[in-house]
């Protein structure tokens, strides 16, 4: 027991995020009488919510060195309009367009972080003052109309699906997709909790290990599950278990992401020690530019047009994500899994909301109020260990 607490209070911030949404998750699906969980509405929650999971797996890293970008709602409405007018009026192929969108977004990142880094003006005025020229660019390059439609072969991007083999009405490739992940991630644990005992770090019982591996073996198959009985694996899930691994492993296993950390944690401490602080903080945001890029890429891709008013509050939803799973406010804490968890919070929220009828006006209030008490309680834990 007194193992499970401990892990419990080390882990407070990502396992109070998961608690928090299983909870909201169930209270909907009774709530709307067992609509949250068809297959077709996860279906359409991964699909709605896939480009602020995007968002949030770069806003999270901006986040832990110190700054805030609230430009990249206008980044994404921008490069979608440019993407538009590439792929619509210019009629180039939709591969050329998306990789000139990309560069789009890292030279609008490496802008702002130029800015930031080097001229040493605060991310809040730089990314204010990128928030208001890109959304006037938005305006200018679509001369205030939406450009449509799309090739089919693009909207791919956000509406279509693995190709998977049915029977008995189900998609065997999702299901083999699902014990696959589950295979991988049983083999990684096993060679990370080897790997501990073999430098001496403590490790957790081996029934709690167990009980770990077998619930997250569980989840994984009845999510795959769900989703072979709909229509399969969309393409954006793949893209984001992408985004996901490689951004995690950055950030937890290489020179860069201890660079990240240290730099939000104490910046003239990182200094001292060597880290290229200004370099960092400059990479960061041409990385916040170029993931800007990708969700506008997506959500044109699903809406099928560029509109002047795309990307509106996708940087709140975005920050709000990684506070609620559980980024620090002042820096040098957060995690790549938190932000996604609480995007899907959020995510979660808007649509349990709107299933059940509550208006716009009472969405955005609870959603505000489910951010101040995410970032009070990270200020009560925060306290509470400085005590």
């Amino acid at each position: 027991m007194e193992m499970i607490t401990k892990l419990f209070k080390n882990n407070i911030r990502q396992y109070g995020m998961i608690i928090a949404l299983v909870v909201i998750m169930l209270l909907f699906e009774v709530l709307t009488g067992g609509l949250l969980l068809k297959p077709i509405n996860i279906t359409n929650l991964i699909l709605q919510n896939s480009y602020i999971l995007v968002l949030a797996i770069g806003m999270v890293l901006v986040i832990i060195t110190g700054h805030i970008d609230l430009s990249v709602g206008s980044i994404a409405a921008f490069v979608g309009a440019v993407a538009a007018i590439m792929m619509v009026d210019w009629q180039l192929p939709a591969w050329l367009a998306v990789i000139a969108s990309l560069l789009v977004g890292a030279l609008i990142g490496a802008w702002q972080g130029f800015w930031i880094a080097y001229v040493r003006i605060p991310a809040f005025i730089v990314t204010l003052a990128g928030m208001l020229l890109f959304r006037g660019l938005t305006m200018i390059v679509l001369e205030g109309q939406s450009i449509s439609p799309f090739p089919g072969g693009f909207q791919k991007i956000s509406s279509g699906f693995l190709a998977d083999i049915q029977f008995s009405g189900f998609g065997l490739v999702s299901i083999i997709v699902g014990l696959v992940l589950t295979v991988w991630y049983i083999v990684n644990e096993l060679r990370e909790r080897r790997s501990q005992r073999k430098y001496g770090f403590e490790v957790v019982s081996q029934g709690l290990f167990l009980l770990k591996l077998i619930v997250v073996a569980v989840v994984t198959n009845l999510f795959t599950f769900v989703l072979a009985s709909y229509a399969g694996i969309p393409n954006i899930l793949v893209l984001l278990f992408v985004l996901i691994v490689v951004y995690s492993f950055v950030m937890n296993r290489t020179v860069m992401g201890r660079h990240v950390y240290a730099l939000g944690g104490n910046e003239k401490a990182a200094g001292l020690s060597g880290v290229k602080t200004k370099k960092v903080t400059f990479w960061v945001f041409v990385n916040m530019g170029t993931l800007a890029a990708v969700s506008g890429l997506i959500f044109v891709a699903r809406l099928n047009a560029a509109t002047p008013r795309a990307g509106t509050n996708f940087e709140l939803d975005a920050i709000a994500a990684c506070f609620i799973g559980g980024a620090s406010a002042s820096g040098g804490i957060g995690t790549v899994f938190g932000a996604i968890i609480g995007g899907l919070v959020m995510g979660v929220l808007n649509n349990g909301m709107s299933l059940i009828g509550l208006g716009i006006d009472w969405q955005q209030g609870i959603k505000g109020l489910v951010l101040l008490l995410a970032v009070a309680f990270d200020i009560y834990n925060k306290n509470k260990r400085s005590a």
